[in-house]
Protein backbone atom coordinates (compact mmCIF):
# COMPACT_ATOMS: atom_id res chain seq x y z
CA UNK A 1 0.00 0.00 0.00
CA UNK A 2 1.67 3.35 -0.99
CA UNK A 3 2.63 5.81 2.19
CA UNK A 4 -0.19 8.86 3.00
CA UNK A 5 -2.85 6.64 1.92
CA UNK A 6 -4.45 3.94 3.87
CA UNK A 7 -7.82 2.74 2.62
CA UNK A 8 -9.20 1.20 5.74
CA UNK A 9 -8.52 4.52 7.40
CA UNK A 10 -10.19 6.14 4.95
CA UNK A 11 -13.20 4.04 5.91
CA UNK A 12 -13.09 4.27 9.02
CA UNK A 13 -13.25 7.84 8.93
CA UNK A 14 -16.40 7.95 6.67
CA UNK A 15 -18.51 5.42 9.13
CA UNK A 16 -17.70 7.99 12.23
CA UNK A 17 -18.89 10.54 9.89
CA UNK A 18 -21.83 8.69 9.24
CA UNK A 19 -22.17 7.41 12.88
CA UNK A 20 -22.39 10.99 13.94
CA UNK A 21 -25.01 12.40 11.00
CA UNK A 22 -27.04 9.56 11.92
CA UNK A 23 -26.79 10.16 15.55
CA UNK A 24 -27.57 13.59 15.45
CA UNK A 25 -31.57 12.33 14.61
CA UNK A 26 -32.03 10.02 17.19
CA UNK A 27 -33.56 10.52 20.52
CA UNK A 28 -34.71 7.78 22.48
CA UNK A 29 -36.25 8.54 26.35
CA UNK A 30 -36.87 4.53 27.03
CA UNK A 31 -33.40 3.50 28.18
CA UNK A 32 -34.63 0.16 27.28
CA UNK A 33 -34.64 1.09 23.30
CA UNK A 34 -31.97 3.22 23.59
CA UNK A 35 -29.71 0.71 24.93
CA UNK A 36 -30.47 -1.88 22.31
CA UNK A 37 -30.16 0.80 19.54
CA UNK A 38 -26.35 2.07 20.94
CA UNK A 39 -25.83 -1.80 20.87
CA UNK A 40 -27.13 -2.73 17.41
CA UNK A 41 -25.26 0.54 16.18
CA UNK A 42 -21.98 -0.77 17.85
CA UNK A 43 -22.11 -4.53 16.26
CA UNK A 44 -22.24 -2.91 12.72
CA UNK A 45 -25.79 -2.47 12.33
CA UNK A 46 -25.77 0.10 9.40
CA UNK A 47 -21.86 -0.14 8.73
CA UNK A 48 -20.45 -3.93 8.37
CA UNK A 49 -17.25 -4.80 7.75
CA UNK A 50 -14.90 -4.46 5.07
CA UNK A 51 -15.55 -6.56 2.49
CA UNK A 52 -12.10 -7.93 1.49
CA UNK A 53 -11.72 -10.49 -1.90
CA UNK A 54 -9.66 -12.05 -4.22
CA UNK A 55 -9.55 -10.13 -7.51
CA UNK A 56 -9.52 -12.82 -10.26
CA UNK A 57 -7.16 -12.79 -12.96
CA UNK A 58 -9.15 -14.79 -16.00
CA UNK A 59 -7.37 -16.84 -18.14
CA UNK A 60 -6.35 -15.28 -21.90
CA UNK A 61 -7.11 -17.20 -25.21
CA UNK A 62 -6.22 -16.43 -28.65
CA UNK A 63 -6.77 -13.03 -30.63
CA UNK A 64 -9.90 -12.83 -33.08
CA UNK A 65 -7.68 -12.62 -35.65
CA UNK A 66 -6.08 -16.62 -34.73
CA UNK A 67 -10.00 -17.57 -34.81
CA UNK A 68 -10.52 -16.27 -38.44
CA UNK A 69 -7.37 -17.92 -39.27
CA UNK A 70 -8.49 -21.32 -37.95
CA UNK A 71 -11.27 -20.98 -40.16
CA UNK A 72 -13.61 -20.29 -36.89
CA UNK A 73 -14.72 -16.85 -37.59
CA UNK A 74 -15.51 -14.91 -40.83
CA UNK A 75 -12.84 -13.25 -42.04
CA UNK A 76 -14.50 -9.83 -41.87
CA UNK A 77 -14.79 -10.45 -38.07
CA UNK A 78 -10.84 -9.34 -37.64
CA UNK A 79 -11.85 -5.97 -38.66
CA UNK A 80 -14.60 -5.63 -36.89
CA UNK A 81 -13.72 -7.03 -32.95
CA UNK A 82 -10.53 -4.60 -33.01
CA UNK A 83 -10.29 -1.78 -29.95
CA UNK A 84 -11.56 1.77 -31.50
CA UNK A 85 -11.41 4.59 -29.59
CA UNK A 86 -13.09 6.97 -32.88
CA UNK A 87 -15.02 6.89 -36.05
CA UNK A 88 -11.84 6.77 -37.92
CA UNK A 89 -9.68 4.56 -35.46
CA UNK A 90 -8.83 1.03 -37.70
CA UNK A 91 -8.25 -0.43 -33.97
CA UNK A 92 -5.73 -2.91 -32.66
CA UNK A 93 -6.12 -6.46 -32.09
CA UNK A 94 -8.45 -7.66 -29.69
CA UNK A 95 -7.29 -10.45 -27.77
CA UNK A 96 -10.12 -12.88 -25.86
CA UNK A 97 -10.23 -14.29 -22.29
CA UNK A 98 -10.72 -18.21 -22.56
CA UNK A 99 -13.96 -18.53 -21.86
CA UNK A 100 -14.66 -16.09 -24.57
CA UNK A 101 -13.01 -18.16 -26.92
CA UNK A 102 -14.92 -21.54 -25.77
CA UNK A 103 -18.19 -19.60 -26.05
CA UNK A 104 -16.98 -19.38 -29.72
CA UNK A 105 -16.30 -22.59 -30.10
CA UNK A 106 -19.67 -23.23 -29.02
CA UNK A 107 -21.81 -21.06 -30.67
CA UNK A 108 -20.26 -22.93 -33.80
CA UNK A 109 -21.23 -26.31 -32.84
CA UNK A 110 -24.58 -25.59 -33.01
CA UNK A 111 -25.73 -25.80 -29.48
CA UNK A 112 -27.08 -23.84 -26.69
CA UNK A 113 -24.62 -22.37 -23.90
CA UNK A 114 -24.90 -20.16 -20.36
CA UNK A 115 -21.48 -18.37 -19.75
CA UNK A 116 -21.17 -17.74 -15.99
CA UNK A 117 -18.36 -15.60 -15.38
CA UNK A 118 -17.01 -12.72 -13.11
CA UNK A 119 -18.07 -8.89 -13.89
CA UNK A 120 -15.93 -7.26 -16.74
CA UNK A 121 -14.84 -10.04 -17.86
CA UNK A 122 -16.32 -9.45 -21.35
CA UNK A 123 -19.55 -11.92 -21.21
CA UNK A 124 -21.31 -9.75 -23.49
CA UNK A 125 -18.37 -11.19 -26.24
CA UNK A 126 -19.46 -14.44 -25.76
CA UNK A 127 -22.06 -13.98 -28.08
CA UNK A 128 -21.73 -11.05 -29.74
CA UNK A 129 -19.18 -12.41 -31.60
CA UNK A 130 -21.13 -15.95 -32.74
CA UNK A 131 -24.03 -13.56 -34.03
CA UNK A 132 -21.72 -11.17 -35.70
CA UNK A 133 -19.96 -14.25 -37.48
CA UNK A 134 -23.54 -16.04 -38.51
CA UNK A 135 -24.88 -12.89 -39.92
CA UNK A 136 -21.48 -11.99 -41.53
CA UNK A 137 -21.72 -15.64 -42.76
CA UNK A 138 -25.56 -15.76 -44.19
CA UNK A 139 -25.59 -12.55 -44.87
CA UNK A 140 -27.33 -8.94 -43.75
CA UNK A 141 -30.57 -7.41 -44.74
CA UNK A 142 -32.14 -10.46 -44.26
CA UNK A 143 -34.55 -9.84 -41.60
CA UNK A 144 -33.56 -10.05 -37.62
CA UNK A 145 -31.38 -13.24 -36.87
CA UNK A 146 -30.23 -12.67 -33.25
CA UNK A 147 -32.76 -11.47 -30.20
CA UNK A 148 -30.73 -9.90 -27.42
CA UNK A 149 -32.71 -9.86 -24.22
CA UNK A 150 -31.98 -7.62 -21.20
CA UNK A 151 -33.40 -7.26 -18.08
CA UNK A 152 -32.72 -3.16 -18.09
CA UNK A 153 -32.59 -0.55 -20.39
CA UNK A 154 -29.57 0.77 -19.26
CA UNK A 155 -27.70 -2.49 -20.13
CA UNK A 156 -29.34 -2.22 -24.09
CA UNK A 157 -28.14 1.50 -23.71
CA UNK A 158 -24.61 0.51 -22.81
CA UNK A 159 -24.37 -2.48 -25.37
CA UNK A 160 -25.79 -0.36 -28.24
CA UNK A 161 -22.94 2.06 -27.73
CA UNK A 162 -20.29 -1.04 -27.47
CA UNK A 163 -22.16 -2.44 -30.37
CA UNK A 164 -21.21 0.63 -32.61
CA UNK A 165 -17.66 0.91 -31.89
CA UNK A 166 -17.47 -2.23 -32.88
CA UNK A 167 -19.34 -2.51 -36.00
CA UNK A 168 -19.44 1.56 -37.08
CA UNK A 169 -16.11 2.97 -35.88
CA UNK A 170 -13.41 2.08 -39.19
CA UNK A 171 -16.13 1.66 -41.50
CA UNK A 172 -16.32 4.50 -43.99
CA UNK A 173 -19.68 6.75 -43.30
CA UNK A 174 -19.85 4.26 -39.56
CA UNK A 175 -21.90 1.97 -42.15
CA UNK A 176 -20.63 -1.24 -40.89
CA UNK A 177 -21.12 -4.97 -42.39
CA UNK A 178 -24.19 -5.94 -40.16
CA UNK A 179 -26.83 -3.75 -38.89
CA UNK A 180 -28.09 -3.42 -34.90
CA UNK A 181 -31.55 -1.53 -33.47
CA UNK A 182 -32.22 -0.97 -30.06
CA UNK A 183 -35.94 -1.23 -29.37
CA UNK A 184 -36.62 -0.83 -26.01
CA UNK A 185 -39.71 2.00 -25.60
CA UNK A 186 -37.00 5.07 -25.45
CA UNK A 187 -36.84 5.20 -28.85
CA UNK A 188 -38.92 8.33 -30.45
CA UNK A 189 -41.51 7.47 -33.17
CA UNK A 190 -39.74 7.83 -35.85
CA UNK A 191 -36.68 5.57 -34.44
CA UNK A 192 -39.28 2.70 -33.99
CA UNK A 193 -41.15 3.34 -37.67
CA UNK A 194 -37.34 3.13 -39.12
CA UNK A 195 -36.98 -0.29 -37.09
CA UNK A 196 -40.29 -1.44 -38.19
CA UNK A 197 -39.43 -0.38 -41.95
CA UNK A 198 -35.72 -1.40 -42.15
CA UNK A 199 -35.73 -4.50 -39.16
CA UNK A 200 -32.06 -4.73 -38.33
CA UNK A 201 -29.79 -7.82 -38.27
CA UNK A 202 -29.38 -7.88 -34.32
CA UNK A 203 -32.71 -6.62 -32.56
CA UNK A 204 -31.31 -4.92 -28.43
CA UNK A 205 -34.95 -4.86 -26.44
CA UNK A 206 -36.38 -5.84 -22.99
CA UNK A 207 -38.23 -8.54 -22.30
CA UNK A 208 -41.67 -6.37 -21.33
CA UNK A 209 -40.88 -4.55 -25.11
CA UNK A 210 -40.32 -8.13 -26.22
CA UNK A 211 -43.94 -9.26 -25.33
CA UNK A 212 -45.58 -6.07 -26.81
CA UNK A 213 -44.00 -6.77 -30.16
CA UNK A 214 -45.58 -10.37 -30.24
CA UNK A 215 -48.86 -8.69 -29.43
CA UNK A 216 -49.65 -5.34 -30.95
CA UNK A 217 -50.51 -4.89 -34.13
CA UNK A 218 -47.76 -2.40 -36.03
CA UNK A 219 -45.41 -4.63 -34.45
CA UNK A 220 -46.32 -7.56 -36.84
CA UNK A 221 -43.15 -6.41 -39.26
CA UNK A 222 -41.17 -7.62 -36.85
CA UNK A 223 -42.22 -10.33 -36.15
CA UNK A 224 -42.50 -11.36 -39.76
CA UNK A 225 -38.76 -9.81 -39.98
CA UNK A 226 -37.58 -12.26 -37.17
CA UNK A 227 -39.12 -15.65 -38.68
CA UNK A 228 -36.33 -18.87 -38.25
CA UNK A 229 -34.66 -16.43 -35.29
CA UNK A 230 -31.41 -18.27 -35.35
CA UNK A 231 -29.98 -16.41 -32.02
CA UNK A 232 -31.95 -15.31 -28.61
CA UNK A 233 -29.92 -14.29 -25.88
CA UNK A 234 -30.94 -13.45 -22.25
CA UNK A 235 -28.31 -11.56 -20.57
CA UNK A 236 -27.98 -11.37 -16.83
CA UNK A 237 -30.30 -14.39 -16.40
CA UNK A 238 -29.78 -14.84 -13.06
CA UNK A 239 -32.50 -12.03 -13.01
CA UNK A 240 -35.12 -13.99 -14.33
CA UNK A 241 -36.82 -16.08 -11.16
CA UNK A 242 -40.30 -16.14 -9.40
CA UNK A 243 -42.74 -14.52 -11.08
CA UNK A 244 -40.89 -12.47 -13.04
CA UNK A 245 -38.91 -15.68 -14.34
CA UNK A 246 -42.29 -17.68 -15.20
CA UNK A 247 -43.05 -14.61 -16.92
CA UNK A 248 -40.31 -15.13 -19.14
CA UNK A 249 -40.02 -18.92 -19.60
CA UNK A 250 -43.63 -18.42 -21.24
CA UNK A 251 -42.68 -15.54 -23.55
CA UNK A 252 -39.86 -17.40 -25.07
CA UNK A 253 -42.32 -20.29 -25.76
CA UNK A 254 -44.53 -18.12 -26.99
CA UNK A 255 -41.21 -16.48 -29.31
CA UNK A 256 -40.71 -19.80 -30.21
CA UNK A 257 -43.87 -20.78 -31.83
CA UNK A 258 -44.36 -17.39 -33.34
CA UNK A 259 -41.59 -17.51 -35.04
CA UNK A 260 -40.99 -20.90 -36.03
CA UNK A 261 -37.28 -21.59 -35.10
CA UNK A 262 -36.28 -24.92 -35.72
CA UNK A 263 -32.40 -23.83 -35.45
CA UNK A 264 -33.00 -21.58 -32.55
CA UNK A 265 -29.50 -21.37 -30.47
CA UNK A 266 -30.15 -19.81 -27.32
CA UNK A 267 -27.72 -18.42 -24.78
CA UNK A 268 -27.67 -17.02 -21.19
CA UNK A 269 -25.33 -14.97 -19.24
CA UNK A 270 -24.64 -14.23 -15.43
CA UNK A 271 -22.03 -13.25 -13.29
CA UNK A 272 -23.32 -14.62 -9.81
CA UNK A 273 -25.24 -18.01 -11.24
CA UNK A 274 -23.56 -20.86 -10.14
CA UNK A 275 -24.61 -21.70 -6.58
CA UNK A 276 -22.62 -23.55 -4.13
CA UNK A 277 -20.12 -27.45 -4.56
CA UNK A 278 -18.27 -28.41 -7.24
CA UNK A 279 -17.99 -27.08 -10.42
CA UNK A 280 -20.28 -30.10 -11.57
CA UNK A 281 -22.79 -29.38 -9.64
CA UNK A 282 -22.56 -26.05 -10.09
CA UNK A 283 -23.21 -26.80 -14.03
CA UNK A 284 -25.80 -28.73 -13.33
CA UNK A 285 -27.34 -26.43 -11.87
CA UNK A 286 -26.85 -23.62 -14.19
CA UNK A 287 -27.74 -26.15 -17.46
CA UNK A 288 -31.20 -26.90 -15.11
CA UNK A 289 -31.89 -23.72 -14.28
CA UNK A 290 -31.37 -22.52 -18.14
CA UNK A 291 -33.37 -25.50 -19.44
CA UNK A 292 -36.24 -24.22 -17.82
CA UNK A 293 -36.71 -20.50 -18.58
CA UNK A 294 -35.48 -21.76 -22.30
Amino acid sequence: MSSGFNVFEVRDRLISDFAGYISGFISIRDQRIRDTVESEFERGLLWPDPLIQLNPSFKRGGHVSDLVGQGLLHSECAKVFRRKESQDDAGTPLRLYKHQVDAVRAAATGGNYVLTTGTGSGKSLAYIIPIVDHVLKNGSGKGIQAVVVYPMNALANSQSEELRKFLCFGYPGGVGPVSFGRYTGQETRDEREEIQSNPPDILLTNYVMLELILTRPEEAGLVAAAKGLRFLVLDELHTYRGRQGADVALLVRRLRNRLDSQNLLCVGTSATMGGNGSPGTQRKEVSRVAGILF
